[in-house]
Protein backbone atom coordinates (compact mmCIF):
# COMPACT_ATOMS: atom_id res chain seq x y z
CA UNK A 1 0.00 0.00 0.00
CA UNK A 2 1.36 3.46 -0.83
CA UNK A 3 2.58 5.58 2.05
CA UNK A 4 0.75 8.69 3.22
CA UNK A 5 3.40 10.91 1.66
CA UNK A 6 3.04 9.13 -1.70
CA UNK A 7 -0.74 9.42 -1.59
CA UNK A 8 -0.55 13.11 -0.74
CA UNK A 9 1.85 13.72 -3.62
CA UNK A 10 -0.38 11.74 -5.99
CA UNK A 11 -3.46 13.73 -4.97
CA UNK A 12 -1.65 16.99 -5.65
CA UNK A 13 -0.51 15.75 -9.06
CA UNK A 14 -4.03 14.66 -10.08
CA UNK A 15 -5.50 17.98 -8.92
CA UNK A 16 -2.99 19.88 -11.06
CA UNK A 17 -3.89 17.69 -14.03
CA UNK A 18 -7.58 18.43 -13.45
CA UNK A 19 -6.85 22.17 -13.48
CA UNK A 20 -5.05 21.86 -16.83
CA UNK A 21 -7.76 19.75 -18.47
CA UNK A 22 -10.47 22.06 -17.13
CA UNK A 23 -8.66 25.08 -18.59
CA UNK A 24 -8.36 23.32 -21.97
CA UNK A 25 -12.06 22.45 -21.80
CA UNK A 26 -13.02 26.09 -21.21
CA UNK A 27 -10.77 27.30 -24.03
CA UNK A 28 -12.20 24.72 -26.45
CA UNK A 29 -15.76 25.60 -25.41
CA UNK A 30 -15.14 29.28 -26.06
CA UNK A 31 -13.78 28.53 -29.55
CA UNK A 32 -16.25 25.78 -30.37
CA UNK A 33 -19.31 27.95 -30.97
CA UNK A 34 -17.57 30.22 -33.45
CA UNK A 35 -16.01 27.28 -35.29
CA UNK A 36 -19.36 25.49 -35.44
CA UNK A 37 -21.12 28.59 -36.75
CA UNK A 38 -18.54 29.03 -39.51
CA UNK A 39 -18.85 25.39 -40.57
CA UNK A 40 -22.65 25.43 -40.44
CA UNK A 41 -22.94 28.67 -42.39
CA UNK A 42 -20.62 27.44 -45.16
CA UNK A 43 -22.33 24.08 -45.62
CA UNK A 44 -25.59 25.22 -47.35
CA UNK A 45 -23.62 27.32 -49.85
CA UNK A 46 -21.29 24.42 -50.64
CA UNK A 47 -24.19 21.99 -51.05
CA UNK A 48 -26.10 24.36 -53.32
CA UNK A 49 -22.98 25.01 -55.37
CA UNK A 50 -22.59 21.25 -55.77
CA UNK A 51 -26.14 20.99 -57.17
CA UNK A 52 -25.65 24.00 -59.45
CA UNK A 53 -22.48 22.58 -60.94
CA UNK A 54 -24.10 19.19 -61.37
CA UNK A 55 -26.83 20.87 -63.39
CA UNK A 56 -24.32 22.89 -65.37
CA UNK A 57 -22.30 19.77 -66.11
CA UNK A 58 -25.32 17.93 -67.45
CA UNK A 59 -26.39 20.97 -69.49
CA UNK A 60 -22.95 21.59 -70.98
CA UNK A 61 -22.65 17.95 -71.92
CA UNK A 62 -25.52 18.35 -74.38
CA UNK A 63 -23.99 21.32 -76.16
CA UNK A 64 -21.09 21.70 -78.46
CA UNK A 65 -17.49 21.14 -77.47
CA UNK A 66 -15.85 18.73 -75.08
CA UNK A 67 -16.52 18.59 -71.38
CA UNK A 68 -14.43 20.75 -69.10
CA UNK A 69 -11.12 19.00 -68.18
CA UNK A 70 -12.05 19.03 -64.50
CA UNK A 71 -15.24 17.11 -65.31
CA UNK A 72 -13.80 14.56 -67.72
CA UNK A 73 -13.47 10.98 -66.53
CA UNK A 74 -10.30 9.32 -67.73
CA UNK A 75 -8.55 6.03 -66.99
CA UNK A 76 -7.27 6.07 -63.43
CA UNK A 77 -3.52 5.57 -63.19
CA UNK A 78 -2.75 7.77 -60.18
CA UNK A 79 -4.87 8.85 -57.23
CA UNK A 80 -4.46 11.80 -54.87
CA UNK A 81 -5.95 12.03 -51.38
CA UNK A 82 -6.33 15.38 -49.65
CA UNK A 83 -6.14 14.32 -46.00
CA UNK A 84 -7.37 16.95 -43.54
CA UNK A 85 -6.73 16.52 -39.80
CA UNK A 86 -6.09 18.76 -36.77
CA UNK A 87 -2.61 20.01 -35.91
CA UNK A 88 -2.95 19.13 -32.23
CA UNK A 89 -4.04 16.21 -30.09
CA UNK A 90 -5.95 15.98 -26.81
CA UNK A 91 -9.18 15.50 -28.77
CA UNK A 92 -10.12 11.93 -27.92
CA UNK A 93 -10.20 9.46 -30.78
CA UNK A 94 -10.72 12.04 -33.54
CA UNK A 95 -7.22 11.87 -35.02
CA UNK A 96 -7.03 8.08 -34.76
CA UNK A 97 -10.40 7.66 -36.47
CA UNK A 98 -9.48 10.04 -39.30
CA UNK A 99 -6.13 8.39 -39.92
CA UNK A 100 -7.64 4.92 -39.75
CA UNK A 101 -10.33 5.80 -42.31
CA UNK A 102 -7.84 7.43 -44.69
CA UNK A 103 -5.27 4.67 -44.23
CA UNK A 104 -7.88 1.98 -44.96
CA UNK A 105 -9.01 3.84 -48.08
CA UNK A 106 -5.44 4.19 -49.37
CA UNK A 107 -4.69 0.52 -48.68
CA UNK A 108 -7.75 -0.56 -50.72
CA UNK A 109 -6.62 1.28 -53.85
CA UNK A 110 -4.89 -0.67 -56.63
CA UNK A 111 -3.31 2.42 -58.23
CA UNK A 112 -0.45 4.51 -56.79
CA UNK A 113 -1.68 7.03 -54.22
CA UNK A 114 -0.11 10.37 -53.29
CA UNK A 115 -1.23 12.41 -50.29
CA UNK A 116 -1.62 16.14 -49.72
CA UNK A 117 -1.66 16.46 -45.94
CA UNK A 118 -3.40 19.33 -44.14
CA UNK A 119 -2.62 19.12 -40.43
CA UNK A 120 0.29 17.69 -38.47
CA UNK A 121 -1.50 14.58 -37.23
CA UNK A 122 -2.36 13.35 -40.72
CA UNK A 123 1.07 14.26 -42.02
CA UNK A 124 2.84 12.36 -39.25
CA UNK A 125 0.61 9.32 -39.79
CA UNK A 126 1.43 8.99 -43.49
CA UNK A 127 5.12 9.75 -42.90
CA UNK A 128 5.23 6.81 -40.49
CA UNK A 129 3.41 4.70 -43.09
CA UNK A 130 6.04 5.67 -45.71
CA UNK A 131 3.33 7.07 -47.99
CA UNK A 132 4.32 9.55 -50.69
CA UNK A 133 3.45 13.14 -49.66
CA UNK A 134 3.00 15.65 -52.46
CA UNK A 135 2.63 18.63 -50.12
CA UNK A 136 1.83 19.47 -46.51
CA UNK A 137 0.06 22.40 -44.90
CA UNK A 138 0.07 23.04 -41.16
CA UNK A 139 -0.79 25.79 -38.69
CA UNK A 140 -3.85 27.11 -40.50
CA UNK A 141 -5.17 28.36 -37.15
CA UNK A 142 -8.43 27.92 -35.28
CA UNK A 143 -10.39 30.08 -37.73
CA UNK A 144 -8.94 29.55 -41.23
CA UNK A 145 -10.10 31.86 -44.01
CA UNK A 146 -10.60 30.91 -47.62
CA UNK A 147 -7.45 32.78 -48.62
CA UNK A 148 -5.53 30.40 -46.34
CA UNK A 149 -6.74 27.45 -48.40
CA UNK A 150 -6.18 28.79 -51.94
CA UNK A 151 -2.69 27.28 -52.13
CA UNK A 152 -4.15 23.85 -51.35
CA UNK A 153 -6.78 24.24 -54.07
CA UNK A 154 -4.17 25.37 -56.60
CA UNK A 155 -2.03 22.25 -56.04
CA UNK A 156 -5.06 19.96 -56.39
CA UNK A 157 -6.29 21.66 -59.58
CA UNK A 158 -2.86 21.87 -61.22
CA UNK A 159 -2.05 18.21 -60.49
CA UNK A 160 -5.32 17.13 -62.04
CA UNK A 161 -5.08 19.37 -65.10
CA UNK A 162 -1.53 18.38 -65.98
CA UNK A 163 -2.33 14.69 -65.63
CA UNK A 164 -0.24 13.98 -62.54
CA UNK A 165 -3.33 12.46 -60.92
CA UNK A 166 -6.49 11.13 -62.51
CA UNK A 167 -8.76 11.13 -59.47
CA UNK A 168 -8.81 13.18 -56.28
CA UNK A 169 -10.47 12.34 -52.97
CA UNK A 170 -10.77 14.46 -49.85
CA UNK A 171 -10.69 12.90 -46.37
CA UNK A 172 -11.98 15.02 -43.47
CA UNK A 173 -14.12 14.89 -40.30
CA UNK A 174 -17.77 15.69 -40.97
CA UNK A 175 -19.18 17.68 -38.06
CA UNK A 176 -22.49 16.06 -37.07
CA UNK A 177 -22.88 17.29 -33.49
CA UNK A 178 -20.78 18.25 -30.51
CA UNK A 179 -20.36 14.58 -29.60
CA UNK A 180 -20.20 13.08 -33.12
CA UNK A 181 -17.59 13.77 -35.80
CA UNK A 182 -17.71 11.27 -38.66
CA UNK A 183 -14.67 10.52 -40.89
CA UNK A 184 -15.62 11.00 -44.55
CA UNK A 185 -13.77 10.18 -47.78
CA UNK A 186 -15.43 12.00 -50.69
CA UNK A 187 -14.50 12.20 -54.36
CA UNK A 188 -13.47 15.72 -55.29
CA UNK A 189 -12.35 15.35 -58.92
CA UNK A 190 -13.72 14.63 -61.40
CA UNK A 191 -17.13 15.89 -60.33
CA UNK A 192 -19.57 13.03 -59.98
CA UNK A 193 -22.99 13.18 -61.69
CA UNK A 194 -25.81 14.29 -59.38
CA UNK A 195 -27.26 11.68 -57.08
CA UNK A 196 -30.83 10.48 -57.52
CA UNK A 197 -32.18 12.96 -54.99
CA UNK A 198 -30.36 15.81 -56.77
CA UNK A 199 -31.45 14.97 -60.32
CA UNK A 200 -34.71 16.89 -60.03
CA UNK A 201 -32.87 19.94 -58.70
CA UNK A 202 -30.32 19.69 -61.50
CA UNK A 203 -33.10 19.39 -64.09
CA UNK A 204 -34.95 22.39 -62.67
CA UNK A 205 -31.74 24.41 -62.84
CA UNK A 206 -31.39 23.73 -66.56
CA UNK A 207 -35.03 24.63 -67.19
CA UNK A 208 -35.28 27.78 -65.09
CA UNK A 209 -32.10 29.61 -66.11
CA UNK A 210 -30.59 30.79 -69.36
CA UNK A 211 -26.80 30.89 -69.25
CA UNK A 212 -24.90 33.57 -71.16
CA UNK A 213 -22.69 33.33 -73.08
CA UNK A 214 -23.09 29.53 -72.67
CA UNK A 215 -23.27 26.88 -69.95
CA UNK A 216 -19.72 25.79 -70.88
CA UNK A 217 -18.30 29.27 -70.30
CA UNK A 218 -20.18 29.70 -67.03
CA UNK A 219 -19.02 26.28 -65.91
CA UNK A 220 -15.39 27.06 -66.71
CA UNK A 221 -15.57 30.17 -64.52
CA UNK A 222 -17.42 28.56 -61.62
CA UNK A 223 -15.66 25.21 -61.46
CA UNK A 224 -12.41 26.41 -59.80
CA UNK A 225 -14.50 28.32 -57.29
CA UNK A 226 -16.43 25.14 -56.59
CA UNK A 227 -13.27 23.17 -55.84
CA UNK A 228 -11.97 25.95 -53.59
CA UNK A 229 -15.26 26.01 -51.71
CA UNK A 230 -15.38 22.25 -51.23
CA UNK A 231 -11.87 22.27 -49.77
CA UNK A 232 -12.63 25.29 -47.60
CA UNK A 233 -15.80 23.65 -46.30
CA UNK A 234 -13.88 20.50 -45.39
CA UNK A 235 -11.29 22.54 -43.48
CA UNK A 236 -14.03 24.39 -41.60
CA UNK A 237 -15.61 21.05 -40.72
CA UNK A 238 -12.22 19.92 -39.42
CA UNK A 239 -11.85 23.02 -37.22
CA UNK A 240 -15.34 22.61 -35.73
CA UNK A 241 -14.81 18.89 -35.18
CA UNK A 242 -11.51 19.45 -33.40
CA UNK A 243 -12.85 22.06 -30.98
CA UNK A 244 -15.90 19.93 -30.19
CA UNK A 245 -13.88 16.74 -29.74
CA UNK A 246 -11.33 18.50 -27.54
CA UNK A 247 -14.02 20.02 -25.32
CA UNK A 248 -15.69 16.63 -24.81
CA UNK A 249 -12.36 14.85 -24.25
CA UNK A 250 -11.14 17.44 -21.73
CA UNK A 251 -14.46 17.35 -19.89
CA UNK A 252 -14.18 13.59 -19.58
CA UNK A 253 -10.56 13.91 -18.45
CA UNK A 254 -11.51 16.49 -15.83
CA UNK A 255 -14.35 14.31 -14.53
CA UNK A 256 -12.05 11.30 -14.35
CA UNK A 257 -9.39 13.32 -12.52
CA UNK A 258 -11.97 14.53 -9.98
CA UNK A 259 -13.21 10.97 -9.44
CA UNK A 260 -9.63 9.75 -8.96
CA UNK A 261 -8.97 12.58 -6.50
CA UNK A 262 -11.95 11.50 -4.41
CA UNK A 263 -10.79 7.88 -4.42
CA UNK A 264 -7.23 8.83 -3.49
CA UNK A 265 -8.49 11.15 -0.75
CA UNK A 266 -10.57 8.31 0.71
CA UNK A 267 -7.54 6.01 0.60
CA UNK A 268 -5.40 8.75 2.17
CA UNK A 269 -7.90 9.25 5.01
CA UNK A 270 -8.02 5.51 5.70
CA UNK A 271 -4.24 5.29 5.73
CA UNK A 272 -4.05 8.31 8.03
CA UNK A 273 -6.59 6.77 10.40
CA UNK A 274 -4.65 3.52 10.48
CA UNK A 275 -1.45 5.40 11.25
CA UNK A 276 -3.11 7.40 14.03
CA UNK A 277 -4.66 4.25 15.49
CA UNK A 278 -1.32 2.49 15.39
CA UNK A 279 0.38 5.42 17.13
CA UNK A 280 -2.32 5.49 19.82
CA UNK A 281 -1.92 1.76 20.39
CA UNK A 282 1.84 2.22 20.69
CA UNK A 283 1.32 4.99 23.27
CA UNK A 284 -1.21 2.95 25.26
CA UNK A 285 1.08 -0.07 25.13
CA UNK A 286 3.99 2.02 26.35
CA UNK A 287 1.94 3.42 29.24
CA UNK A 288 0.83 -0.04 30.30
CA UNK A 289 4.41 -1.27 30.11
CA UNK A 290 5.53 1.59 32.39
CA UNK A 291 2.75 0.80 34.87
CA UNK A 292 3.80 -2.83 34.97
CA UNK A 293 7.38 -1.82 35.65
Amino acid sequence: MPTIRQLKRRIGSVKNTAKITNALQLVAASKMRRAQDRATQAQPYAEKLRVVLAGLASTSGDGEGAAHPLLANRPVKNIAVLHITPDRGLCGGLNANLNRAAGTFVAMQHEPVSVVAVGKKGRDFFVRAHQHLTAEFTELGDYPTQSDTLGISRIIIDDYLNGTVDRVYVSFPLFVSTAVQRPVVRQLLPIEPPAVNDEAAAGNLAEEYIFEPSPQDVLARILPRYIEMQIYEAILQNAASFQSAQMVAMKNATDNANDLTRELTLTYNKARQEQITKELLDIVGGVEALKGA
